[in-house]
């Protein structure tokens, strides 16, 4: 007899339908799966056959011993254990131990989820995309693991039927037993906790707070270089204390690339608080960017929505730098591979920091450079033009004066700041209102041109300084995404010269 099944399977961040086919009859006992399975899915033979025993059934009663298992299409590579529960279901329907009568009852729905050998379902990754794609193309129904209940309901217009095992669907479908369909419950407001990472706990460092304001506000990337101890890593890390909380769209993205990832922690079903990655200048060009046989999620994906911190950036491999460019300037990774080529999101801010020279103290007036000019020039040369041209602001961070390390008096807190950016992202919001679009920093040069509009004083000020600095057409448009942000932060619609000229100043490398 032959059954079939509807369930996912997840593309990069997308889902495709596949239908399980299920064929129980006679012949040299066997249990083929076929359909490009990977190997998680040929193992699911003995998962599904434990799991139907300790369920009370029987795996392949009477005669009938071979067993036919297709993933159709059967071009598309199949991976991971979300299958089970549809072969599963698909052998014991085909052997007629569960009742096909209200066929309507579990054809016009998708399964999945992985068995354990007693018969229950297990937490699974990537169920969000698949929650997606049952809802886009007209089917109303999703059975998921207890444990995926809340992530799947996420997705609103879907009925979520949360299954804790092989038994209780069984029963449902033949009319034994109810699986009552989840209920979204109206979440409280996520509050921001109180960080050990608090702009208030540092001392001086106005030019550089003004900068990673400016950067939270608009979206724009920063480095900053400093001699070691002038506080550059606390700045980074305290920078994640001022991002405002991620809009609905927003959390739904993050939450698809850590569903796929599989690396929503236990308990959790979105991320709520924006991502803050920190890989070691160690790091391959695979693992910041994705890749594997199947392209996998890496840290410029995994930081999608918020925050890319590379410490000692000039550390960096220069492949690992290299691969940053195409998503700082479009916000996706494209990754190749044999088997597939995946287009991941990455918009995201990158932080950076890094020493002035290989001593760490060219330009410090409190120690002396031991760097000759043949070492300072490839040290700096290891960070490439395109690379460099990039970054909205270039943010010279100096030594801290011990008369401001010893004053006990808090500075601005980053309350206080993230509230300021909240005004401002407010103002993008509407701004960018039925687009894609968050921040200033992700406008094209249509909407640059649109909503960047300078008076004849700014005018002029942007072109001397493109002449006079050598500026890209790239630096030129940068500076007005980031002179936009500066004149939302006060409040004005135009943009005034003040906003052109502060802009402009960050583009300065001289402390490079």
């Amino acid at each position: 007899m032959l059954a079939k099944i509807l369930s996912a399977v997840n593309i990069g961040l997308e889902s495709v339908g596949v239908e399980i086919e299920v064929h129980v009859g006679n012949g040299k006992p066997c249990f083929e799966i076929v359909g490009l399975p990977d190997k998680a899915i040929s193992e699911a033979k003995e998962r599904v056959r434990a799991a139907i025993t300790n369920s009370g059934y029987k795996y392949l009663p009477g005669y009938k011993k071979r067993v036919v298992v297709n993933l159709a299409p059967a071009d598309t590579k199949k991976e991971g254990s979300v299958y089970d529960l549809p072969i599963a279901l698909g052998i014991l329907i085909a052997t007629e131990q569960v009742d096909d009568t209200d066929f309507q009852r579990y054809n016009n729905a998708i399964y999945v989820g992985e068995l354990s050998l007693n018969g229950e379902l297990r937490h699974t990754k990537g169920i969000l995309p698949m929650v997606l794609y049952a809802r886009d193309n007209g089917i109303n129904s999703v059975y998921v693991p207890y444990s995926n209940a809340k992530e799947a309901a996420l997705v609103d217009g879907i009925n979520i039927y949360p299954v804790r095992t092989l038994r209780d669907l069984c029963d449902y479908i033949s009319g034994r037993k109810s699986v009552e369909k989840f209920l979204k419950k109206d979440e409280p407001v996520l509050v921001q906790e109180p960080s050990m990472y608090d702009f208030k706990y540092i001392r001086g460092q106005s030019i550089a707070r003004r900068a990673l304001e400016i950067a939270a506000a608009g979206g724009h990337n920063i480095l900053m270089t400093g001699p070691p101890g002038s506080g550059k890593t606390l700045l980074a890390r305290s920078f994640a204390s001022i991002l405002p909380p991620m809009h609905k769209d927003e959390d739904l993205e993050v939450t698809k690339i850590y569903s796929i990832a599989g690396l929503l922690q236990s308990g959790a079903y979105h991320k709520q608080i924006r991502p803050f990655r920190s890989p070691h200048h160690t790091i391959s060009d695979v693992a910041m960017v994705g890749g594997g046989s199947i392209p996998r999620p890496g840290e410029v994906s995994l930081a999608h929505r918020g925050v890319l911190f590379l410490d000692e950036l000039n550390q960096f491999k220069q492949m690992v730098l290299a691969g940053l460019r195409q998503p700082l300037e479009d916000g996706i990774i494209s990754v190749s591979r044999t088997r597939a080529s995946i287009s991941y999101p990455a918009k995201f801010i990158l932080v950076a920091a890094m020493n002035p020279c290989q001593c760490g103290f060219y330009g410090d007036g409190l120690h002396d450079c031991r760097c000759t000019a043949g070492e300072l020039l490839r040290y700096q040369k290891k960070l490439s033009g395109p690379f460099l041209d990039r970054v909205d602001l270039h943010v010279q961070v100096a030594r801290v004066e011990i008369s401001k390390l010893t004053n006990m008096k808090e500075s601005e807190s980053s309350e206080k700041i993230r509230n300021r950016i909240l005004l401002a992202r407010e103002i993008q919001i509407k701004r960018f209102e039925n687009t894609e679009i968050f921040t200033n920093a992700e406008m094209n040069s249509e909407q640059v041109n649109k909503y960047c509009g300078l008076d004849k004083e700014g005018s002029i000020l942007l072109k001397d300084a493109v002449v006079t600095l050598g500026l890209s057409a790239r630096a030129y448009f940068r500076i007005l995404k980031l002179a936009r942000t500066i004149a939302d932060l006060v409040g004005e619609d135009i943009i005034q010269p003040f906003a052109i000229a502060e802009a402009i100043r960050y583009r300065s490398r001289n402390n490079l």
